[in-house]
């Protein structure tokens, strides 16, 4: 009999605690709510205990919903967080803000330039979590997104670089962060002159290609949209229709007519 007893107990415990609800980020200064199921056998709340970075807290999570009280451990501002919420069977919390662990770009950007060779170089600080820079170079009347390089995250100064290629004339470079459902950060831009000579393009008899006179970034047109893009010193043409085409590369804007197929 006793051992039957102990066995139901176990048995009870397991039900219990039978599921892990994760959620990661960093802490940006603001706690996390929770919105609370009642158990699988509709006996109590479905969330058994919360852990913070391994620790149990001592939020109250016997309600429809409750808040992990985050500020309250003292955590420093981008500090990594893990929250763990054991949960019993047949139900599961919903966190309602995991958004706000996500980390904000709000760096600052110190120093930036962009040298001859094509190496643009950027010091930045007051960084709150990892979030990637997108390299940014204005042609073709708009910004191109060019690469990017993941940001380390901390609030210490950092050095960056990155390898641009340089068009004819007169080239801008920015970054920017992107974070969870906020607006981009944007930086200045920078500026340089370069000696590269611009391009020239010719079609072939046959029509059938576009030839650049030197290697050259490149977007194709027509009148729906972009149909190519690329890098090098040709366009394949052959699977396309009779017609005029936009064609934008270096830091050009044209457009051609293709007659015939």
């Amino acid at each position: 009999m006793k051992n039957l007893v102990i066995l139901t107990l176990l048995i009870l415990v397991n039900q219990a605690k039978s599921g892990v609800l994760v959620v990661e980020g960093k802490f940006q200064n603001k706690n996390i709510y929770v919105q609370n199921a009642y158990g699988g056998s509709g006996v109590g709340f479905c969330a058994v205990e919360v852990k913070v970075n391994g620790h149990i807290t001592t939020d109250e999570v016997n309600s429809t919903s409750f808040e992990i009280d985050l500020v309250a451990l003292q955590l420093k501002y981008g500090d990594k967080v893990t929250i763990e919420i054991i949960h019993k069977d047949f139900c599961k919390p919903f966190v309602l803000n995991a958004e706000d662990l996500k980390p904000r770009p709000t760096y600052e950007i110190q120093t930036m330039n962009v040298n001859s060779n094509g190496i643009l170089r950027w010091t930045s600080s007051k960084e709150s979590g990892p979030l990637p820079y997108i390299i940014e170079q204005y042609k073709w009347n708009k910004w191109v997104p060019i690469g990017t390089v993941d940001g380390l995250g901390t609030a210490d100064n950092h050095d960056y670089a990155f390898k641009v290629a340089l068009h004819s004339g007169e080239n801008k470079f920015r970054v920017k962060q992107i974070g969870l459902g906020s607006l981009p950060k944007i930086s200045s831009a920078v500026t340089i002159n370069s000696n590269v000579e611009k391009p020239n393009y010719a079609l072939t008899k046959d029509y059938n290609a576009l030839q650049f006179t030197d290697e050259t970034f490149y977007e194709l047109y027509d009148d729906y949209g972009i149909i190519k893009k690329g890098y090098g010193k040709e366009i394949k043409l052959d699977n396309m229709k009779k017609g005029i085409y936009y064609l934008c590369y270096d830091n050009q804007i044209t457009e051609f007519e293709k007659k015939r197929r």
